[in-house]
């Protein structure tokens, strides 16, 4: 492990665009890059500067500089690339939906646990400032309790079948690709996760889920709705309703500003916290915050009755960092709900 941590990405899409500029912002450069297609990979190095082109992917995972690698390749091509990446000494940070399913999540989890890696999603909810200082306003019962959330979200995509929206050989649908954003608000707004839900769905031409309307409730009483939509437009928008008012943020993946609305007066207060922009520099700087905090503690455990001891602490200290306890909890719902629909991928285990 080096002092300056070196970063590699997989692919060379929107995403490994954005965090190559990221990089930047933290005063640093991408170390290397693979994709599938080597002239685009030798092309995105030229363009951020990065001293290293991998000719195979496999060649990222076996280089013993690599520290941490950002998976961007589709969702299911994430489960290969993590266990070998994993199995080779590498902390991850995956573009959601981090898997496709539990099954292939709950491997990941244990094989990162036994080497003691850091994984975790890259999912921005989880590193906005909005909704780090959200959660402490909720949590410190400013707003009373949460009763019920309401979620939208959909996007117009043309019928082309072949595209990562619709394609099933390239897990396409609504439920991982836009669903994981509006199920993690869900999750992290409740207190417990839902353990009642029901569903109904519409499938695309290709078998995927274009369309669904999902309706949650947890042990404690709190409810969620979320419709979703890959072939008609919504608005992103999120409204957190509690006993003594409701929070709504517009535009929620990578959202800067939230309205708090008092239940009785009516008045209403925006909240201004983080930038858009800088969405993946929380996304690497939290990585990497974890990253050194697993390290830090890795060279001071070497008493093994105390690492004992404080395992169990360490553990869920270390899921709470990245949020990987509601990764799992939201995977889980996602894959009942398929399960559920019976929308299954070509290939996929979920048993």
């Amino acid at each position: 492990m080096h002092d300056d941590l070196n970063w590699a990405v997989l692919g060379t899409g929107v995403i490994a665009n954005e965090m190559a500029q990221a990089l930047q912002k933290m005063g640093k450069s991408l170390y290397a890059v693979a994709n599938r297609t080597h002239q685009k990979a030798v092309d995105f190095a030229e363009k951020y500067q990065i001293q290293k082109v991998y000719d195979q992917i496999d060649d990222m995972f076996e280089d013993e500089n690599v520290d941490i690698i950002y998976l961007t390749s589709p969702h299911n091509t994430h489960y290969a690339f993590m266990k070998k990446a994993l199995e080779h000494g590498k902390h991850l940070l995956v573009e959601k939906s981090i898997t496709l399913n539990s099954r292939e999540l709950e491997e990941m989890i244990d094989l990162a646990k036994k080497k003691n890696l850091v994984l975790a999603e890259a999912m921005t909810i989880w590193h906005m400032p909005i909704y780090k200082k959200l959660w402490e306003i909720v949590k410190n019962g400013d707003l009373g309790k949460v009763q019920i959330i309401t979620m939208n979200f959909g996007s117009f995509k043309e019928y082309n079948m072949n595209n990562r929206f619709f394609n099933m050989d390239l897990a396409g649908g609504a439920m991982l690709d836009i669903g994981v954003y509006a199920l993690s608000i869900v999750r992290s707004f409740m207190d417990e996760t839902p353990d009642e839900i029901v569903s109904q769905w519409k499938p695309s031409p290709t078998g995927s889920d274009e369309q669904a309307t999902i309706l949650l409730k947890n042990r404690l009483g709190q409810m969620a709705t979320v419709a979703l939509s890959m072939h008609s437009k919504q608005p992103k928008r999120a409204m957190i309703s509690c006993e003594k008012g409701y929070i709504e943020i517009m535009e929620y993946p990578r959202a800067s500003k939230a309205v708090l609305v008092d239940a009785e007066t009516g008045k209403q207060t925006e909240l201004a916290c983080g930038d858009t922009a800088n969405a993946l520099y929380y996304e690497m700087t939290d990585m990497e915050e974890a990253v050194k905090n697993k390290t830090c503690a890795n060279k001071n455990g070497v008493d093994k009755n105390s690492a004992d001891k404080n395992n169990e602490q360490n553990k869920q200290n270390e899921e709470d960092e990245m949020h990987l306890a509601y990764t799992r909890d939201v995977m889980e719902i996602m894959t009942r709900l398929r399960k559920d629909w019976g929308m299954k991928y070509p290939g996929e285990n979920w048993d």
